[in-house]
């Protein structure tokens, strides 16, 4: 059975209607099996019929272009790799609303903070960022204060 062979939830449950009906359940049924009306049915059983089991896959739907160039997001990109720089940017450590303010003042676009993080994701950049350290941070003095246990003796 096709239904079985799909990893998609929302192809096997189309399946499952057109399989309904082709068991000889009256469409409105068959509708309600798949969680849809009749009408939504009958163009699924319509597009199943020109395309075939593929046919019944969502398809990916166009939304609104980017408002940055595939440049300006590389461009983007290498700003977020690279940690800003305390003394020029005013921060030390990228959040959304400091890259809100630095698009707009290097391209002239205007996103919103939540548009940020889609434009961070597009670019695979995840929400985990390592802990800041402050610039004057002194790296022998933090040796100083780590904690560290004797050395056990396996033979007690």
């Amino acid at each position: 059975m096709l239904a079985k062979r799909s990893d998609n939830p929302r192809q096997i449950r189309r399946l499952l209607a057109l399989a309904a009906v082709y068991d000889g359940m009256s469409r409105a049924d068959a509708a309600r099996v798949g969680g849809m009306d009749r009408q939504t049915l009958r163009d699924w059983v319509h597009r199943f019929n020109e395309e075939g089991p593929e046919g019944l896959m969502d398809r990916p739907h166009s939304g609104r272009p980017r408002w940055l160039s595939e440049a300006q997001m590389r461009e983007l990109a290498e700003i977020v790799e690279t940690s800003p720089d305390p003394e020029l940017d005013g921060v030390v450590r990228w959040r959304r609303v400091d890259l809100q303010q630095v698009i707009e003042e290097r391209f002239g676009v205007s996103y919103s903070e939540r548009a940020i993080s889609d434009l961070l994701r597009a670019l695979s950049f995840s929400y985990i960022s390592g802990r800041p350290q402050h610039p004057r941070q002194d790296p022998e003095v933090l040796e100083g204060f780590k904690k560290t246990s004797p050395a056990r003796s396996l033979l007690t």
